[in-house]
């Protein structure tokens, strides 16, 4: 069977479908995600979205970045919690730079960055610029899957509990759902608890310690998750995606 993954291929067979192939870069974070989810939500999301949407734009899947950021103490939880590794800006900017220059050296022109995790963005954005610098003959185009969620799909997945805001969907019904469809042997829903903060401080705080975060890492409810309502995020993220690529590639 054919794969998506660059990490299952052959140089060989990599070489023979790379001329013209989108390739996409998931990223995510190794994090604390509460006591009913693994460390690794950030990535597995972020490389089954990609994994759903290669199969329908001739795409490639480079192996995920699976370390992320900081965690803000209000947004994950930050260095509190053990299992949570941090990279500084620098490390992942400069990380994600090499890794889209060694896929243009190979011959890539067509690159989509997948990320996962709430605090990459500026640093992946900081990556792309500097590398397009040199590069004006290749397209990169980067988003985080929360951004293209539709407004009926939204509706559908919140349909017992508003919706908290981005900020605070951390371990929330969004990245459990997904969790669930992609990889429910890790989710462990035996141990769910209610919990979770009443908003945004509206400001940051150092050292993290010195934050207010709950016991279990959770921001708000994952009350009334599911893999089916993972897989109707799936679908819509993916929809969404294959349509920008098919405008923009």
């Amino acid at each position: 069977m054919c794969t998506v993954f660059m990490q299952e291929m052959t140089w060989q067979d990599f070489n023979e479908r790379k001329d013209g192939a989108i390739a996409i870069l998931p990223v995510g974070s190794t994090e604390q995600h509460g006591p009913m989810l693994p460390l690794s939500v950030d990535s597995i999301i972020s490389t089954g979205l990609a994994e759903m949407i290669a199969k329908k734009v001739n795409g490639i899947v480079a192996p995920c970045v699976t370390y992320g950021y900081k965690s803000a103490p209000l947004s994950g939880g930050g260095p509190i919690f053990p299992g949570t590794i941090d990279m500084n800006g620098v490390t992942l900017i400069d990380l994600i730079k090499d890794i889209l220059e060694e896929l243009i050296r190979d011959g890539i022109k067509k690159i989509f960055i997948m990320n996962g995790h709430y605090e990459n963005e500026a640093f992946i954005l900081e990556a792309m610029d500097l590398v397009s610098r040199e590069h004006e003959d290749v397209t990169m185009i980067e988003s985080s899957w929360w951004d293209v969620i539709s407004d009926a799909v939204m509706k559908k997945v919140f349909d017992e509990v508003d919706y908290p805001g981005i900020e605070l969907e951390h371990a929330g019904i969004l990245e459990t759902s997904l969790t669930l469809y992609f990889r429910p042997d890790l989710c462990h829903m035996d141990r769910f608890v209610e919990d979770g903060v009443e908003g945004t401080l509206g400001y940051n705080i150092y050292p993290a310690s010195k934050c207010e975060v709950t016991e279990t890492g959770l921001l708000t409810t994952a009350r009334t998750s599911t893999g089916e309502k993972g897989k109707l995020l799936a679908d819509d993220i993916t929809e969404a995606y294959v349509k920008i690529m098919k405008k923009r590639f």
